[in-house]
């Protein structure tokens, strides 16, 4: 087993060092005879930000894409609009899409406002953002992490199903190992054993989403790549459903503790503690959302920042340089893609962890009863 993923590993960091390189050179590669400045922040929120549409590499100076569908409702009382993308990212500078009488196109990841947003120029050239629920990068991973886990677990769970008391394949025992691993070694130690069955299904379902999607966004091509858990929306979503959980869920001694504590009168006259404790229960959905966004941003734009040196400093001081960079660049990139692979689990383990711990402690009775 140990084999198995040594190699596994070098394998996968023989193949992001193999393409990563070759993409980033193919985007920028017509830079050098139209001898202009290179972007490093249009380089890097470029590659770790969402977008309408995957791009692959350039062939002869032609992007290859996958193109995403735009699904966008105009303000104002406007109609709905959908077409591919194809038509918006292709776009030069100062160009618009007019679609139904509608002008639209993609700000660049350096403006000022709804930096690289779909928006709506409307005939006083004044923008607008429009209802925006488009089939974008981030979407198309959300997806591909869901049919990824329905078709891992589920033919595993058919088969307990089927035979509840047969002799267990070895892809049944993977499934199983993985899911007792963090059933009892995160679930377990943090929530009283007659809640466990109640709040295990959305606890298991957050970490292993949360551990593919940050795998899959390591693989830098297509359909992989998306940087799902670095999109502060989506952790948003994730922490909003721990602060579902842990609030909805709350036994009435979990509310008592918040609304009416067990301190002096004179506190409970001046409502100071029931204030701090209401705002206790946002700040911790708050530094989920926060320590997981941040944290595989932060990894992201590193690896991006380690490729952006290959063109600033071959840009500054030529092409030898600029070689010399590459593979300076390489090595580190590969050390920071190991290290985000420790990431992607820690923080899933993380994220999991503590929401357990908060789920669990609205759910504990007193002592002393």
């Amino acid at each position: 087993m140990r084999n198995v993923l040594k190699y596994s590993i070098f394998f996968f960091l023989l193949i992001w060092m193999t393409f990563a390189p070759i993409q980033s050179i193919a985007q920028d590669g017509e830079q050098e005879p139209k001898k202009e400045k290179f972007d490093a922040k249009s380089f890097i929120f470029g590659h770790t930000g969402d977008s309408y549409c995957f791009h692959i590499t350039e062939i002869k100076g032609e992007p290859v894409c996958i193109w995403l569908p735009v699904i966008v409702k105009c303000k104002d009382g406007g109609s709905w609009h959908c077409f591919s993308s194809k038509h918006v990212c292709e776009l030069k500078e100062g160009e618009t899409f007019n679609h139904k009488g509608a002008n639209f196109y993609i700000s660049p990841i350096n403006a000022d406002k709804y930096p690289g947003k779909l928006v709506e120029v409307k005939a006083d050239g004044s923008l607008s953002r429009p209802f925006d629920i488009s089939f974008t990068k981030n979407a198309f991973g959300i997806f591909l992490v869901v049919i990824f886990l329905l078709a891992f677990f589920l033919p595993a769970a058919r088969k307990y199903k089927k035979d509840p008391m047969g002799k267990p394949t070895k892809y049944q025992g993977l499934v199983e190992w993985l899911t007792y691993t963090v059933l009892d070694g995160i679930i377990r130690p943090n929530i009283p054993e007659k809640k466990v069955k109640k709040f295990a299904p959305y606890l298991l379902t957050v970490f292993f989403f949360i551990f593919f999607a940050n795998l899959f966004g390591l693989i830098p091509f297509f359909p992989f790549g998306a940087n799902v858990t670095g999109n502060l929306s989506i952790t948003v979503v994730l922490a909003l459903l721990t602060y579902f959980f842990v609030n909805v869920f709350g036994n009435k001694h979990y509310w008592k503790d918040i609304l009416w504590p067990d301190v002096p009168i004179f506190l409970k006259a001046f409502p100071l503690m029931p204030i701090i404790e209401l705002i206790s229960t946002i700040t911790k959905p708050f530094a989920l959302m926060v320590r997981l966004f941040a944290n595989i941003l932060a990894g992201h734009i590193v690896i991006m920042v380690l490729m952006a040196l290959i063109f600033i400093i071959g840009g500054m001081y030529g092409a030898g340089m600029g070689g010399v960079m590459s593979v300076v660049s390489i090595f580190m990139t590969i050390f920071m893609t190991a290290l985000e692979l420790l990431v992607a689990y820690i923080q899933a383990y993380v994220f999991t962890i503590l929401s357990s711990l908060f789920i669990g402690m609205a759910q504990h009775e007193p002592e002393h009863e």
